[in-house]
C-alpha cells in the first residue's frame, strides 16, 4: 500500500482539497483494512472488501480514495447515520472492524498544537501524526449481507405496477397486491412537478 503522504495527496486530488476530514478517513481506511487483513485494496484484494461508511462526508470520499470501493461496484454501501465511522468487511473471512472517530481527538489537536490560532489547522496536522489510539476507536463487529447486496449483477428485476420503473435487487414494496417502488410507496425523496 501506499504511504500515508502519497495517500493523502491522492485523496486531496481526488476530492478537491485537504482538510482534517480527509486526513481521518485516509488514516481510518488504512486501519480498517489492516484489522481485516486487506493490504492491497486496490489490488489483488479488490475483490474481497466491502466499506459501510456512515456519513457523507470529506471522509467518505478518501475512504473510497484509498479502498477503491466504490457505489456503483456495490462495494462502497452508505448508511446515512451522521457518524464519522466505517466497517471494513473482508468478504473472503467475514472478519469486521466498525472504526470510529473520537471526538476527544479534537482536544487532542488542541494540545499537540495550541500555537496554531485555527482549529481547523490544528486538525489538519496533528490529525497527520497522533497514534491511531488517540483518533479512533476499533470495534469487531458481525456484519451479514444479504445476497441481494452483495456485487455483482442484480438478484432480481421488477416493474412498478404504477409508475412501469425497473426495480432491482428487492427493493420492490408489496402492497394490496401490487408491486410497487419506494417512490410509488409512499417513500419518495422527490416530489414530482
Amino acid at each position: 500500500m501506499e504511504t500515508l503522504d502519497e495517500l493523502l495527496e491522492r485523496a486531496e486530488h481526488s476530492h478537491g482539497h485537504m482538510c482534517a476530514g480527509q486526513v481521518l478517513g485516509v488514516r481510518m481506511a488504512l486501519l480498517g483494512c489492516r484489522a481485516v487483513g486487506i493490504t492491497e485494496p486496490r489490488g489483488k484484494d479488490r475483490k474481497a472488501l466491502l466499506v459501510f461508511v456512515e456519513i457523507d462526508r470529506c471522509a467518505a470520499d478518501a475512504i473510497n480514495t484509498v479502498t477503491g470501493c466504490r457505489l456503483g461496484k456495490r462495494t462502497l454501501k452508505f448508511y446515512d447515520y451522521g457518524k464519522l465511522a466505517a466497517t471494513f468487511l473482508n468478504t473472503q473471512t467475514n472478519e469486521a472492524v466498525r472504526v470510529v472517530a473520537l471526538d476527544e481527538a479534537r482536544d487532542a489537536a488542541d494540545r499537540c498544537f495550541p500555537e496554531i490560532v485555527s482549529k481547523y489547522d490544528r486538525q489538519l496536522r496533528a490529525y497527520k501524526l497522533l497514534p491511531d489510539e488517540d483518533l479512533f476507536k476499533v470495534e469487531r463487529v458481525q456484519v451479514n449481507v444479504a445476497r441481494e447486496d452483495q456485487p455483482g449483477r442484480p438478484v432480481s428485476r421488477v416493474r412498478c405496477d404504477r409508475c412501469g420503473e425497473g426495480i432491482n435487487d428487492r427493493r420492490e414494496i408489496i402492497s394490496e397486491g401490487h408491486t410497487l417502488c419506494r417512490a410509488c410507496a409512499g417513500e419518495a425523496y422527490y416530489t414530482k412537478l
